[in-house]
């Protein structure tokens, strides 16, 4: 194995060792060892990829962004939050990327709480993540309707609910399917920006 692919291995290693340390842990009671420990490689290591455990869990936001971008870049995406069917696919796709990085949300909101440059840090990489959806909700506003607030907070206040609302699910794990909640927070969202139900 070429030191490229070795290289490119430890770093996943790392990766997905940290998601299972903060997922039993918590970010805050994670130490650096118990995720080298956890990959199997040595202390030493973690420092040839990252520079600390904020930098590594910026790695795993910026993962968890591509793999956001990849699910709506996809053939048929709906942009226009007029359309409930667009509501649903984003929310849909939200549902299951909080359940599959569930860990690593906690971990971003263990780490901005003491820590001011990741409270900033966060707070940059949430501002980008709803620019790439806030044109679907300016859709409402095209198409006569009054959004409660504006564009921009309309959206904040909605990525919010969704955010908040899964924190407790997942701390309820099974009572309800993710169809069933996607469909509810469909119902929710669309009511709250379009003022009308579907």
């Amino acid at each position: 194995m070429k030191r490229k692919e070795r290289a490119a291995e430890t770093e996943a290693a790392l990766k997905a060792a940290a998601k299972r340390v903060f997922a039993e842990r918590g970010y805050l009671n994670t130490k650096i060892t118990d995720i080298t420990a956890e990959a199997g490689r040595a202390a030493g290591s973690f420092y040839n990829h990252f520079a600390g455990k904020e930098a590594l869990l910026e790695s795993l936001m910026a993962d968890m962004s591509a793999e956001s971008d990849t699910s709506t870049s996809a053939p048929g995406h709906r942009s226009d939050f007029t359309d409930p069917a667009a509501v649903r696919e984003h929310i849909a796709i939200y549902v299951r990327l909080y359940r599959e990085h569930a860990a690593t949300m906690r971990a971003m909101q263990e780490a901005a709480l003491v820590s001011e440059s990741f409270a900033a840090t966060l707070a940059r990489f949430t501002t980008s993540e709803m620019a790439d959806v806030l044109d679907h909700v300016t859709c409402v506003t095209d198409a006569g309707r009054q959004l409660p607030a504006s564009p921009e907070v309309a959206l904040r206040m909605a990525f919010s609910l969704v955010h908040t609302f899964l924190q407790t699910w997942q701390q309820h794990a099974g009572a309800s399917s993710d169809e069933e909640v996607t469909e509810t927070l469909t119902r929710f969202v669309y009511r709250g920006l379009n003022g009308c139900d579907y």
